[in-house]
């Protein structure tokens, strides 16, 4: 075993019998003779005493010398010894929260004893779901986002600082042969096309990076936007001075949080770069102004920053929070093969309300009213190249309405293979102040639910599935009416 976690257990033992002797740190000094500031080191996992130093500290507490050295754990002190042998403290970026390991471990081991039965059974559940390092580094980048209002305004006044340095101007779209001189000529990359298209594995790769010679490899076919979106990484690794990073687009696997916080970094310059937050926030003025919903005029966005409707819909959840306030949305991309019935949220981002859907629903149904889908439906019929839609979603029972854009692409990696990127905005005052074309009739209400299994809507004739959960909660509800009946009636 590593000799931090037993440092730990051995700390964690000696407070828990110093506490139930009643005894501070200066009473327990005093009784041994050891210094207060030598036992504090012991007890914080820092230091581990020679066999004397536990032999008078066994007889002063009058435990067995094999019981203190022993690393098996008391019930109360056990979550910790989980979470210890899980190594799950090394892999939570703990820093990024401003939390030291030493005092999460000394919040849970003071915890009541229902707090840590709370924490085994997270343990548990992780376990069962095969909860992972990657799920976990993921949810905290998730975390991250939302903490943050997905915008960082450090990275926006890098890419503003770039653009002055090689004189790139904003105010036009950016194509990616300026951004490919810049990185031949500047930091002397080697591009090669043509490379990944003889290996059928790597079909779902759009570019590897070769550090050693600084080699950029792209796959056959990649259309322009997505050029400029993997030359933009690749600048922002370079002008942000980040070593510690990925190297495949997408990522297949990551080994730290640093690679996955990195590759946010880059991600982010590169839609900044390509989306500059002051021309698209005049665009975005001009189209909220409007007294009905302009669809050409939203779509030509599109056009004019040379962007993907993944990286438009990303950079919104930038821009909308910080510049219009607009802080309750939420982002959605969903995958469909075509002629199928199941759909994949394969990506979401939350910010500062928890919305509905959410990705531990996927062995559910989700809502077949939902707009998200409904245009990867369209798509699969129409073989257009984009299809567009807008809606307000009313969830049924739960209050709350949204206005959903959402747009869907064919997959040019795989055939048959569509994707749906959607951006969902709670109606509410200071939206609606903020877009005056809510009131268009032209926009279609529609009421939904979260999954065809939650759902109380009557009658829905793209149901998939009963509501055995919703029906599960209402059976308990009457349970529960009855016995209370009986209690009246008999008590």
């Amino acid at each position: 075993m590593e000799e931090d976690y037993i440092k730990l257990i051995f700390g964690l033992k000696l407070k828990q019998l110093r506490t139930a002797k009643g005894l501070s740190l200066f009473g327990l000094s005093k009784l041994t003779g050891l210094s207060k500031s030598y036992l504090n080191e012991i007890e914080k996992g820092k230091k581990y005493p020679k066999p004397d130093k536990i032999v008078i500290l066994s007889e002063k507490l009058d435990v067995p010398y094999d019981h203190i050295v022993s690393l098996k754990l008391d019930n109360n002190l056990a979550p910790i010894g989980e979470i210890l042998r899980s190594n799950i403290l090394k892999e939570i970026p703990l820093e990024i929260f401003g939390i030291k390991e030493s005092n999460l471990i000394d919040i849970v081991a003071n915890a009541p004893a229902k707090v840590n039965a709370f924490i085994s059974t997270i343990i548990e559940i992780a376990k069962h779901y095969s909860f992972g390092k990657e799920s976990f580094y993921l949810a905290s980048l998730r975390s991250f986002q939302e903490a943050n209002n997905n915008y960082f305004d450090g990275v926006e006044q890098s890419v503003l600082k770039f653009a002055t340095t090689y004189q790139i101007d904003l105010n036009r779209p950016i194509l990616s042969k300026e951004l490919e001189d810049i990185l031949i000529e500047e930091y002397g990359y080697i591009i090669k096309e043509s490379e990944l298209g003889k290996y059928e594995a790597l079909e779902n790769l759009r570019s590897v990076f070769v550090p050693k010679t600084k080699t950029l490899l792209l796959a056959d076919g990649i259309d322009e936007r997505q050029r400029s979106f993997i030359y933009s990484k690749e600048i922002a690794y370079n002008f942000l001075e980040i070593t510690d990073r990925l190297y495949t687009f997408p990522w297949i696997k990551f080994e730290s949080f640093d690679h996955v916080l990195n590759n946010l970094y880059a991600s982010y310059f590169a839609g900044a770069l390509i989306i500059p937050k002051k021309e698209l926030i005049l665009q975005l003025e001009t189209v909220f102004e409007k007294e009905t919903f302009d669809e050409v005029l939203f779509l030509k966005m599109f056009e004019a920053f040379n962007a993907s409707p993944e990286s438009f819909y990303q950079r919104l959840t930038n821009i909308l929070p910080k510049a219009f306030n607009i802080q309750n949305l939420f982002f959605l991309r969903f995958t469909h093969k075509a002629d199928s019935e199941k759909y994949h949220l394969k990506k979401e981002l939350h910010i500062s309300h928890q919305h509905s859907p959410r990705a531990y629903e996927t062995n559910e149904h989700y809502c077949r009213r939902w707009v998200s889908l409904k245009v990867l439906k369209d798509i699969n019929k129409s073989k257009k190249t984009h299809e567009f839609d807008i809606q307000i979603s009313n969830y049924v029972g739960d209050d709350t309405k949204y206005l959903v854009l959402s747009s869907a692409t064919k997959d040019p990696f795989k055939d048959n293979q569509y994707r749906s990127i959607s951006i969902g905005l709670l109606i509410n005052k200071q939206l609606e102040r903020k877009l005056k074309f809510l009131d268009d009739k032209a926009i279609k209400t529609q009421e939904v639910g979260v999954t065809c299994e939650r759902c109380a809507i009557k009658d829905c004739k793209v149901r998939q599935a009963p509501a055995i959960i919703l029906d599960k909660v209402a059976k308990n509800k009457k349970i529960e009416i009855i016995v209370e009946e009986l209690n009246t009636k008999f008590g």
